[in-house]
């Protein structure tokens, strides 16, 4: 007979594997075709914004590990808070200017910049960063990151370029900008200003050299035969020196060295008589910094005065306590030279090359001038010492070559001025990891002002106008009316047009009586640009709010774009563009080493889809702890798609044993659930009270860790094991059954949704195979909230107990099994000898024989005696044996009843009762 056909196996379209490489694209045209996006938003309209808004990636090439981290972060976010009683739209967005697409069509597309004109190459920029967003939008789609696609925010549309031009106007008006001299970071590579977000650092090796300056007027304090001792690592800007600073309040020593006398700082002698082999070094005088001001020094090699002035940046860390001073190449060196009229003597041009106003050295690149520098030195006596040292040194981020600081006319942003308001918003924001308060305090506070001018084309422009006399104008007018024209035309129209028909109609100025104007040629840092998509995004899409909930990046945007976010920001509403910001760290390989090409550790994201689906790199994500740097490889993969094989067999096997069930006709009342049924609804409360909390602090590697072992433990390991026996062998009515089958649907319906934020794709095919369920997505849900079950601390305290002594009835019948006493747990029969406080806790148990899987459990009488072969733990002895009788053919116990009923002779008594009973009709 087939007694197949009496027993109730799990059925279920759900496949065992995912094949998500394939299933997954296939699934997001279906997103596509439903508009998920729109339906969730219509769905929870009304509902309290939580905006997350996106910082923009730079569009040029294929996304890597980090913008996938960065992405994936931002859907769990967006997708729980969706579903937890918020409206969350989430608007994409993309960085377009910069350097790095104007070195791309120079260099992959081989585009003569020269042959064209600035807009007709601005022209070939814009088409080619399209070209890019409609790459990296693809890529981030096939992720599973649901957002506004199709209606992003671009820093090069016409309408953030208008708003872009408003920011910077209010900030004029409110007098934070502008132009001026000074020292900024200069790149040669790019031949532009730098800010310092864009800055890096790498090591360099640079010469070191220690050389004296000549006294000339002593001022009655020091003698025409003493000589300043300076130190510096960048000789090339000796012949751009124009003073000597010392610090007022140090002491200086006059010490005589083979017969010549050389004035140094009193706290750094022992170190230079060691560094400079001054075996003998005579003291001769201890004077003041503040005595050494205006005392007159002369140029090494030139024909030119060196001035002493005095500067509190002046300090013993490091040198001679005598700082070499070169206004026109440091920010120190040129405020404290500005006190004295001294020039801004800058003798290198945009390219890095020495200009005419450096004698001997005019057409030399500027790094390669060090060893004519160091000759000249020694040639005119003033060399001490000559040596190399490697160095942290400020690079292009984008070139990855050194940058210089050079005296040029740009124009800044006050930081000063509105200093103490940036310091209050960041004290109002909320930091995650709190450390990123501290952070980003110290670097407001240490801020300079910020140059906010690039010499470059592709970029929005400075929409500055100068009159005839060379004064800058700036007004409300014409501010509002380049922004119309940016609105309208774009900003190419500033490279189309001449300044007059830039300007508003009739417009006239004091600086201009013969109505000539001509227009600014810089364009705006790329961090304005980003920095202003709270005034160009949140405050202008009516599907967004300001200020913002939460920014989301990687921790270097502390000085990136949370930085230039808060001072726009700050700058023209009074406060930070965010409520909170949380931070990430970057993605290493396994061995935790930076990925490169060169070493072949690189993981590409598009990879790792085609190969093994987008839900499981998701769940990488969702694994790691991503507010450090995390690490990735394919071993570490591999083991992430296992931890997704096993959630995933946990999904078939509820889903295949819920296939007669129907949830408004066969779920038991839940009141009505009882002893380790109702306990695994506690399990599952505590779960997804694990989740909310894990979700709402942005830990999302507690609820990945959550789900895994309540998937792993609590059902596989325990109550789907236990639960076979009822679901397959006992009639489809039997109260039990249905009993389990209903707190299977519990459990389903609510780790489907769990997991949606995480495994959206999976958690929409699982969606699709649970029974009765009305909406056409998990997506268009709410989380679950944990199940009403009043005072269950009895209930979770005893079956806590229970599973610890389960624990060690499955170790004794694992033993036995090793020693070949029984094969299967149900060929066995166990003896328990428990001591009072356990035989309490089996006495209160029904089922014991279903909850160990085995074909007996007898509890010994209170006072037996354990024999000797039993296995002994804490409070407990068991005794396996093989359990007498026969195994049922159907329910695959072993019992002495089977062979007792001569129509079913291989059936228990259990069995032939279920089938004469519930399967009469049925043909066996």
């Amino acid at each position: 007979m087939e007694y197949k056909k009496t027993l109730l196996m799990p059925k279920t379209a759900f496949p065992m594997r995912g094949n998500l490489p394939n299933n997954e694209p296939k699934r997001q045209e279906k997103w596509e075709e439903m508009n998920v996006y729109a339906k969730v938003q219509e769905r929870t309209k009304g509902r309290p914004f939580f905006i997350l808004h996106d910082g923009p990636p730079y569009a040029n090439g294929d996304i890597h590990m980090g913008h996938a981290l960065n992405k994936i972060i931002k859907d769990f976010i967006v997708r729980y808070k969706s579903m937890s009683g918020y409206h969350a739209p989430y608007v994409p967005g993309w960085d377009t200017h910069g350097l790095p697409i104007e070195t791309a069509l120079s260099k992959k597309k081989k585009v003569n910049r020269k042959k064209m004109t600035v807009a007709e190459f601005r022209e070939l920029c814009e088409k080619y960063a399209r070209e890019q967003i409609n790459s990296q939008r693809q890529q981030f789609m096939r992720l599973g990151v649901r957002g506004d696609w199709w209606n992003p925010y671009i820093t090069l549309n016409k309408s953030y370029e208008a708003e872009q031009i408003k920011v910077f106007g209010e900030m004029a008006k409110k007098g934070y900008i502008y132009k001026g001299k000074k020292p900024v970071y200069w790149s040669p590579s790019s031949e532009s200003a730098l800010a310092e977000a864009e800055i890096e650092y790498h090591d360099k090796r640079s010469g070191s050299i220690y050389a004296a300056f000549k006294v000339v007027d002593g001022k009655g304090v020091l003698s025409n035969s003493d000589e300043l001792v300076i130190w510096t690592t960048t000789p090339w800007t000796i012949p751009a020196n124009l003073a000597i600073a010392v610090h007022p309040e140090l002491d200086y020593n006059v010490v005589a060295v083979g017969g010549r006398s050389f004035v140094v700082a009193s706290g750094l002698l022992e170190t230079l008589k060691s560094e400079l082999e001054w075996s003998e070094a005579k003291l001769t005088k201890t004077v003041k910094g503040s005595e050494l001001e205006n005392i007159v020094c002369r140029h090494p090699f030139y024909d030119r005065n060196s001035l002493v002035i005095t500067g509190e940046h002046v300090t013993l860390d490091a040198g001679t306590g005598c700082v070499h001073t070169a206004p026109g190449h440091g920010e120190d060196d040129f405020l404290v030279a500005k006190k004295y009229g001294l020039d801004v003597l800058c003798p290198v041009d945009d390219k890095g090359v020495m200009t005419e106003e450096a004698p001997g050295f005019e057409g030399e690149f500027y790094d390669n001038i060090n060893k004519t520098v160091s000759e000249k030195l020694e040639a005119a006596g003033s060399l001490l010492k000559l040596s190399f040292i490697t160095h942290s040194y400020p690079h292009d981020w984008r070139t990855k070559k050194p940058v210089i600081f050079r005296a040029t006319s740009q124009w800044f942003a006050s930081i000063a001025d509105f200093r103490d308001d940036l310091l209050k918003a960041v004290g109002e924001t909320e930091w995650i990891p709190a450390w990123g308060e501290t952070r980003i305090h110290n670097m407001v506070r240490d801020r300079g002002d910020w140059c906010i001018s690039r010499q470059r084309v592709w970029g929005v422009p400075i929409p500055v106008f100068y009159g005839e006399d060379g004064q800058e104008i700036i007004t409300e007018e014409t501010i509002q009316h380049v922004s119309d024209l940016f609105r309208e035309h774009g900003s190419n129209v500033w490279f189309e047009r001449e300044a007059k028909d830039l300007l508003p109609e009739g417009f006239t100025s004091e600086h201009s009586p013969n109505g000539r104007f001509t227009k600014e040629t810089d364009i705006m840092d790329v961090w304005f640009d980003s920095g202003s998509s709270h005034q160009a995004v949140l405050k202008e899409r009516d599907d967004l709010s300001f200020p913002a909930d939460l920014y989301f990046e990687g921790s270097d945007q502390y000085r990136g774009w949370f930085n230039s976010s808060l001072s726009t920001s700050v700058a023209i509403n009074g406060e930070a563009p965010y409520k909170g910001v949380l931070s990430h760290g970057f993605v290493m390989d396994g061995e935790g080493k930076k990925m490169s090409k060169s070493l072949g550790n690189v993981i590409v994201p598009n990879d790792v889809m085609k190969q093994l689906g987008g839900d499981i790199l998701r769940l990488w994500v969702a694994s790691s702890d991503y507010q450090g740097d995390t690490r990735v490889s394919d071993a570490i993969l591999k083991q992430v798609a296992e931890t997704y094989r096993k959630i995933r067999n946990t999904f078939r096997f509820l889903l295949g044993n819920l296939h007669d069930f129907s949830p408004t006709r066969d779920a038991v009342n839940r009141e009505e659930i009882t002893g380790v049924h109702k306990f695994m609804l506690v399990k599952l409360n505590e779960l997804i009270d694990k989740a909310h909390k894990g979700y709402n602090s942005y830990d999302f590697s507690s609820v990945y860790n959550g789900v895994r072992n309540f998937c792993t433990v609590e059902l596989s390991a325990f109550y789907m094991d236990l639960a076979k026996d009822t679901l397959y062998i006992e009639h489809a009515d039997h109260p039990e059954r249905r009993m389990i089958q209903t707190v299977m649907y519990d459990v389903v319906v609510a780790l489907a949704k769990l997991i949606s934020p995480m495994l959206p794709h999976t958690a929409d095919e699982v969606w699709e195979n649970i029974p009765g369920v009305e909406e056409e997505s998990v997506q268009l849900t709410d989380m679950p909230d944990a199940l009403e079950q009043g005072n269950v601390d009895g209930l979770r305290a005893h079956w806590s107990a229970f599973m610890d002594l389960r624990d060690d009835v499955l170790k004794a019948l694992e033993v036995a099994r090793n020693e070949k006493v029984i094969g299967k747990s149900l060929q066995s029969a166990i003896t328990l000898y428990p001591n009072a406080e356990k035989r309490a806790l089996l006495e209160a148990t029904d089922g014991l024989k279903k909850l160990f899987i085995v074909s007996k459990a007898t509890v010994a009488k209170e006072g037996e005696t354990a024999p000797a072969n039993a296995q002994v733990f804490e409070g407990l002895a068991v005794v396996v044996e093989k359990a007498e009788g026969e195994t049922c053919e159907r329910c695959w116990q072993v019992k002495k009843s089977v062979g007792e009923h001569t129509e079913h002779p291989t059936l228990c008594a259990e069995c032939v009762e279920t089938v004469s009973k519930h399967y009469a009709s049925v043909e066996l």
